[in-house]
């Protein structure tokens, strides 16, 4: 990759600055996990896999300042916890990364002092960071086989190497498919009103050269119906065991669209994102965000004021519109209750 999204340096977690790009490309070093947690509220860092790897990064820096003596250790973890998991509701990588660093801990605490075990928090930090890169690499293999040589992909918010730990999900299968020497172009959707496809996608293939248009939301439609687009590829926040799939607002759009007029329409999921625990869609929470990041667009103000506005950050597309999701071990096809579960369970 030619830029790196989330680092461990020296004991503390440096992020690229996604709230800046494209206009400036800065990275962050915070030395607090509360700074780590308030970065993953804020957006300075998202997209699911990125949020697991800097939550896990952010439970091990605080390990790191609680005392040695285990009741006192356990209890601080808990409170560290509790902070990481109010920042970002509907992304499930999230709870994933916090359950995995609790469990490792409480099986470490039976044979190891409490000094040994947060050396291993750190060392389990990275290592989540490294597989997220390695399984991102695996979806794009997997993907690639859906894309043809000329093929148009539009895809919709950002599921690229800044939504992970590097090399993306839906973007994996673009990368994968580009090595292959398959000839691609991207329409890439804005992603009102965030606007990570303008600011995040558009920019990252740009830094790899893959062929790239930028479009508004409200075009996706559009070029769609006129046969323009080959495929559909996003990523997913959550995605149940039914095959729902929780991604930024305005990807049920596209799926419809899609749907209406023959062009599949394929989900990049690391099963790290699967939640079999929720049978349908209807079961994960949507964040709502602040209604100015509605009525204004960085610091210009767009509508009137007083007015009132909603920010739904997610919504859900039902299984019956998606092709096929794609995982590191292997894709999934309707129906999805007895497809998806396999592939999650090979982590076991």
């Amino acid at each position: 990759m030619s830029f790196e999204t989330i680092a461990w340096q020296d004991g503390k977690v440096k992020m690229l600055n996604q709230l800046l790009l494209p206009a400036e490309i800065r990275y962050e070093l915070y030395d607090d996990f509360r700074q780590v947690a308030e970065a993953i509220r804020k957006m300075v860092i998202r997209g699911a896999p990125a949020i697991g790897i800097a939550a896990a990064m952010g439970i091990a820096q605080g390990a790191l300042t609680l005392p040695n003596e285990r009741e006192g250790f356990l209890k601080g973890l808990e409170e560290i916890n509790a902070v990481m998991a109010q920042t970002r509701p509907t992304a499930v990588n999230l709870f994933w990364a916090i359950d995995r660093m609790k469990r490792l801990t409480l099986r470490l605490l039976e044979e190891h002092d409490v000094a040994g075990v947060k050396e291993r928090l750190v060392q389990e930090a990275e290592r989540i960071l490294q597989e997220d890169i390695e399984i991102n690499r695996r979806i794009g293999e997997y993907g690639a086989q859906f894309v043809r040589d000329g093929d148009t992909i539009l895809t919709h918010c950002n599921a690229g190497a800044l939504a992970t730990g590097g090399y993306g999900t839906a973007t994996a299968v673009m990368r994968i498919a580009k090595e292959q020497g398959k000839k691609i172009r991207v329409l890439a959707d804005e992603t009102r009103p965030y606007l990570q496809g303008a600011r995040l996608t558009a920019w990252e293939l740009m830094q790899d050269g893959i062929d790239v248009e930028l479009i508004t939301d409200n075009m996706a439609g559009h070029f769609i119906k006129a046969g323009e687009v080959d495929l559909c590829i996003v990523g997913t926040d959550r995605t149940a065991a039914n095959g729902d799939v929780a991604n930024k607002i305005g990807t049920y759009m596209v799926a419809l669209a899609a749907h209406a007029n023959d062009v599949p329409f394929y989900v990049a999921a690391p099963t790290s994102s699967i939640d079999l625990s929720l049978e349908h869609g209807s079961g994960i929470p949507i964040e709502e965000r602040s209604a100015e990041e509605v009525t204004r667009v960085g610091n210009t103000v767009i509508a009137p004021t007083g007015v009132r506005a909603r920010h739904a950050a997610f919504d859900v597309t039902p299984a019956r519109y998606v092709t096929a999701i794609i995982t590191e071990n292997g894709v999934a096809s309707p129906p999805y209750p007895f497809t998806l579960a396999p592939l999650v369970r090979k982590n076991d």
